[in-house]
């Protein structure tokens, strides 16, 4: 009872903070949503330097398994009642969210065997194209010209950091599925996420990740963390780049539209830049720099697009 309280408390300040800023600096109105979709982008290309040597050393499946596994335990031990009062049709999407999150990672795992790092990375990317796509062939859902001219930079922008040449082959098809499944999660997100029950869909697509992803670990042979360092990955990637990554999503999603999140999820590319030249010491190029320049002006695009609306309908 007493962290229920303190928990309204709280969401009553972050809700009184987000409205004198929008007053008295100017803010936009999804300020803190924009912030909270750019954390997980960035949560999530940085994860790619913690992940790297740990991947050198215990295979993906068994890994990923571990991740998802940690991940859903610390979130269940937070709230043990979080399953109370949920509905039948609550789970149901739940578990659809989750098994597309889960499909998204399988296809793209089993892809990168067959294919390049490069290919890889920019197949992946094109959820950013698919997420609209089936929000507005499906869905039926409105495609705003200035949406379509941010996909539009982002995807060139993706274009000129990963595009290395691509000969269509088996990888490149499993690939190229998991970027279908990865916009298929970011639309069922903008579509079912209530903002009422965030926690409990987020821990419900965790628990169906992790569940999968042992059987495929099992499948292949489980290798357990076989030292400190992969421990550390583990446990980093489990609750910045699952719990608070994912549920930040979740909660962005109640109000972003499935194309406007698929663009400023793409932020992830330059900030996996940012993160691997600082780190690694990775080359930075012409062509990247644009097309992490191409990247951002799509995210500006989508943020002045989506506050001239709203102050149009105030």
């Amino acid at each position: 009872m007493r962290l229920k309280i303190l928990n309204a408390k709280f969401l009553n300040l972050v809700n009184l903070i987000s409205i004198k800023c929008q007053r008295y600096f100017f803010v936009p109105a999804n300020f803190f949503i924009y912030g909270g979709v750019l954390a997980t982008a960035a949560i999530w290309g940085g994860s790619f330097v913690v992940m790297k040597d740990a991947l050198e050393k215990q295979d993906v499946y068994s890994f990923l398994a571990t991740r998802f596994l940690i991940a859903a335990l610390i979130m269940f031990m937070l709230r043990p009642r979080v399953f109370k009062g949920l509905t039948k049709i609550f789970v149901i999407r739940s578990v659809i969210a989750g098994c597309f999150l889960v499909g998204g990672y399988t296809f793209q795992t089993l892809g990168l065997k067959l294919t390049t790092v490069s290919n890889t990375g920019f197949i992946t990317g094109l959820y950013l194209v698919f997420a609209p796509l089936i929000s507005w062939l499906i869905l039926k859902r409105k495609f705003y010209k200035a949406h379509g001219l941010a996909v539009f930079c982002a995807a060139l922008g993706l274009y000129l950091i990963a595009y290395n040449g691509i000969s269509l082959g088996l990888g490149e098809i499993l690939v190229l599925i998991s970027a279908v499944l990865w916009g298929g999660h970011i639309v069922i997100l903008s579509e079912w996420s209530d903002g009422k029950n965030n926690y409990a869909l987020t821990l419900i697509q965790i628990l169906i990740s992790a569940l999968i992803l042992i059987l495929l670990s099992l499948f292949n042979g489980f290798q357990a963390p076989p030292d400190a360092s992969v421990w550390n990955a583990i446990f980093l990637t489990a609750i910045f780049a699952t719990v608070l990554a994912f549920f930040m999503q979740t909660k962005a999603q109640s109000v972003l539209s499935a194309t406007a999140a698929a663009v400023l999820l793409a932020m992830e590319v330059p900030f996996a830049l940012i993160f691997g030249l600082y780190f690694n010491d990775d080359p930075l190029t012409l062509r990247i720099g644009l097309g992490g320049s191409l990247i951002m002006v799509g995210m500006g695009l989508i943020i002045w697009w989506d506050n001239k609306s709203k102050n149009f309908s105030n």
